[in-house]
C-alpha cells in the first residue's frame, strides 16, 4: 500500500515539477511551488554538512544545499539511491573549478530542488556566535561556522522518537500526523530552532497550547504544539516579538484534543514538532499546506543542543544568549 501512495504522490510531484519548469511560458502570478516533499536522508544531510564546513578552508566553497539539490535531481527525490560517491563526484567537480550551473545543465529539475530544499535548509549554515556556559556558569561566546540552527529540546534533556510522519490521527476526524513527535518529560525546555518571528502562541484543540513562529525569510513556519498545562510558554514569550535561534520558548507537555482550554488529553507527553513550507502567502492556511517529515532534520538537529540554566526563584530556563540580554 505504501508503494502505491508512494507512486501516487510521485505522479503529482512530477506534475507539480513539470508545471513549474515550462520554459518560455510568462509565469502566472499564482505559479509557485503546490507540492513538495523532503526525502533527504540523515547520511546525506550530514554528509553534505561536512563538505561545506570543510571547504571553508579551500579555495573553492561548497554549498551544501546545491549539492542536495543536485542529487535530489539525479534521483528525482528519492533518497533511497542515495550512494556517497554520487556526492562525492559532484564535490569533485566543484573543486576542478566547474560550476553547479555546468555540472547540472542538462538536470531539467535541479532548479526545482533548489527551491525545494532550499526552502527547508535556507539560514541552516553559515557563521554565527555561539553561546555558552563555562564551568563557573560564565558566558562565553565564540565565533563559529557551521550548523547555526539548533535541536527544538535542551541538551541535556532526553527524548525518544522515530519516523512517525503520515500516521494516522483520529481525534475530530481521521487524517495524517503531519510532524514529528519528541517523546520526553513534562517540562523539558522547548528551543527556538532558528531566528524568527511569534506569529502563534495560544490555544488549539488539536495541537494543545502552541506556539508558531515564522523565519525570518518567511520561508518555513515551524509548529511546537502540547506543550506544558498551566505555564505552557517562557515568561517572556509574545505574540509578534523576535526570537533567537537557541531561545528557550516553551516546554513540553501533553495539552491538547480539547475545545476546552488547558486540558491535558495526551496519553504520553512529548512535543510536537511541525515544519510547513510557504512557497506564497495563499498557502499558510489553506486545504493543501505543506508539511514535510523531519525524522532526518532531527537528527542532524541534535548536533546543536543549545544549553540551559534554570532560575530556581521563577523556575524559568534560559540560554546563554537570553541570560546575556
Amino acid at each position: 500500500m505504501k508503494r502505491i501512495i508512494t507512486f501516487i504522490v510521485s505522479a503529482v510531484f512530477v506534475f507539480t515539477v513539470v508545471c513549474f519548469t515550462m520554459t518560455g511560458a510568462k509565469r502566472a502570478e499564482n505559479d509557485f511551488i503546490k507540492y513538495a516533499e523532503f526525502n533527504v536522508t540523515y547520511p546525506a544531510l550530514e554528509k553534505a554538512l561536512d563538505i561545506d564546513i570543510k571547504s571553508q578552508n579551500e579555495e573553492v566553497k561548497i554549498n551544501w544545499i546545491e549539492l542536495l539539490a543536485y542529487l535530489g535531481a539525479k534521483y528525482a527525490g528519492d533518497f533511497e539511491k542515495y550512494d556517497p560517491q554520487d556526492m562525492d563526484n559532484a564535490a569533485e567537480a566543484l573543486r576542478s573549478g566547474r560550476s553547479i550551473d555546468e555540472i547540472t545543465s542538462q538536470m531539467k529539475y535541479y532548479k526545482y530542488y533548489r527551491q525545494v530544499y532550499g526552502a527547508v535548509l535556507d539560514g541552516f549554515v553559515g557563521s554565527y556566535t555561539e553561546y555558552s556556559y563555562d564551568d563557573d556558569g560564565n558566558i562565553v561566546k565564540n565565533e563559529c561556522y557551521g550548523l547555526k540552527v539548533y535541536s527544538p529540546l535542551a541538551k541535556s534533556f532526553a527524548y525518544s522518537h522515530y519516523d512517525d510522519f503520515g500516521a494516522v490521527r483520529t481525534y475530530g476526524y481521521k487524517r495524517e500526523h503531519l510532524g514529528h513527535d519528541m517523546i520526553c518529560a513534562t517540562g523539558t525546555p522547548v528551543i527556538a530552532v532558528e531566528d524568527g518571528i511569534v506569529e502563534a502562541a495560544g490555544w488549539n484543540q488539536y495541537g494543545g497550547w502552541r506556539i508558531g513562529i515564522r523565519s525570518m525569510d518567511k520561508k518555513r513556519y515551524y509548529y511546537y504544539a502540547h506543550l506544558r498545562q498551566n505555564r505552557p510558554f517562557h515568561c517572556n514569550l509574545t505574540e509578534g516579538m523576535k526570537v533567537c535561534a537557541g531561545d528557550v520558548i516553551g516546554y513540553a507537555g501533553r495539552t491538547g484534543y480539547s475545545t476546552k482550554e488547558n486540558v491535558n488529553n495526551i496519553e504520553t507527553p512529548h512535543l510536537h514538532f511541525g515544519m510547513e513550507l510557504i512557497f506564497d502567502e495563499s498557502q499558510k492556511e489553506c486545504d493543501n499546506e505543506i508539511w514535510i517529515d523531519l525524522y532526518s532534520v532531527t537528527l542532524l538537529l541534535e548536533k546543536h543542543k543549545a544549553s540551559v540554566v534554570r532560575n530556581n526563584e521563577t523556575k524559568e530556563f534560559f540560554s546563554p544568549k537570553q541570560k546575556a540580554q
